[in-house]
């Protein structure tokens, strides 16, 4: 028995199966031309809200002594905060604010929360989502970041100091200057006023895993960074 020619034909010939590739491809060009710049916008836009959400973790933990944090000179919140304040452009000792999952009914020595790292719990039940700033040097964040929940902004601090003509104008980085000298001072002890002004620059990371934190190439992205996702003027207080 005869099949016709209809019948012998099943499938698609490889021309055909070029062509339709070729046309998805151009599909997909023009649907990422069209709608990648709107994907980055909205991520940015979220990146920012999340930014502007830990602002208020940044400025309240500068100022909180926490236990293991006191070394050297660092006797008081605002002791810390002039330190980190001043060695936040060092890359060895940036500052990273972020939100992990902690369990409640598990504290550290420093009060926070130990991480939890399995996904599948519940919000306030298995574990409360917590927002926390610490040094890349602190063991803790290299632990945190296993449970860490959303991105993981690096910041750097910048004092404002007094310009006659501009008003206040963002200093040095690495610095910190007297507002009433205008002379850089070594210790909180040699700084004069109550209060350190200070511009804070929130910067995206693309990873928010130990091996990226502790590489090369988080130093090296540290060091060029150029444009943060979020900026905010805050103050600390003896």
């Amino acid at each position: 028995m005869k099949l016709s020619k209809s019948q012998r034909r099943s499938g698609f010939t490889l021309m055909e199966t070029v062509i339709a590739i070729g046309v998805l491809a151009v599909l997909l060009t023009a649907f990422m031309y069209v709608f990648g710049p709107a994907m980055a916008g909205i991520r940015k836009s979220i990146n920012v809200q999340e930014a502007d959400r830990l602002a208020s973790t940044l400025e309240r933990e500068l100022g909180t002594l926490r236990e293991g944090q006191q070394t050297g000179d660092i006797t008081t919140g605002f002791d810390k905060s002039f330190e980190w304040i001043k060695k936040s452009s060092d890359a060895n000792e940036a500052l990273c604010v972020y939100q992990y999952r902690g369990d409640p009914g598990k504290q550290r020595k420093d009060g926070t929360m130990e991480p939890v790292t399995n996904t599948n719990g519940t919000v306030g039940v298995d574990f409360i989502v917590q927002p926390i700033l610490r040094r890349v040097s602190d063991p803790l964040f290299s632990k945190d970041l296993d449970a860490v929940e959303g991105p993981v902004f690096v910041v750097k601090c910048t004092q404002l100091v007094f310009d006659k003509s501009n008003g206040l104008i963002a200093g040095a980085e690495g610095e910190i200057r007297d507002p009433q000298e205008g002379k850089p001072v070594a210790s909180p002890d040699d700084f004069a006023e109550a209060v350190i002004a200070f511009s804070a620059e929130f910067y995206s990371m693309p990873a928010n895993s130990s091996k990226f934190f502790l590489s090369e190439i988080f130093k090296k992205r540290f060091r060029e960074t150029s444009k943060p996702v979020f900026t905010r003027n805050m103050a600390v207080r003896r």
